[in-house]
């Protein structure tokens, strides 16, 4: 399940929506969890804020600190504070995700959304997504 909506929004703006429409499935037999054990996710997340609401969930972040983010911290000396944890392993699987998307985008119907609704838009998606898994 994802959330969509609409082609000029901000993602980090539905940063919430998405995180509540998460469904993990389980290896076995069970109702899928709600929440991952952690979350791989661009610096454009790595605000204060959006890190809040992901950890708020009981969720790992794992984001890079953004430059103007360390460059803030730093100027205030101590007060400043530690530096977010972050795990460059665990970060590097972020880049299956970033392809997958990709490969998405060479479909002319996804990266461009000439459709107007979101189910007809969400139908072309899991199309391409079925064409992608045959080849």
């Amino acid at each position: 399940m994802s959330a969509l909506t609409a082609e000029q929004c901000s993602d980090a703006a539905n940063l919430g929506a998405v995180l509540d429409a998460i469904c993990v499935p389980r290896p076995c037999r069970g109702r899928p969890r709600k929440r991952p054990t952690c979350v791989r996710v661009d610096r454009a997340y790595g605000a204060r804020y959006y890190r809040q609401q992901i950890q708020q969930q009981g969720i790992r972040c794992v984001c890079p600190e953004r430059l103007d983010a360390k460059k803030s911290r730093l100027s205030k000396g101590r007060r400043g504070g530690s530096p977010p944890r972050f795990d460059a392993e665990s970060y590097k699987g972020r880049n299956v995700v970033e392809r997958a998307i990709n490969r998405l985008k060479d479909f002319r119907a996804v990266a461009t959304r000439y459709e107007k609704r979101g189910h007809n838009f969400s139908a072309t998606v899991l199309v391409a997504t079925i064409i992608l898994w045959l080849l």
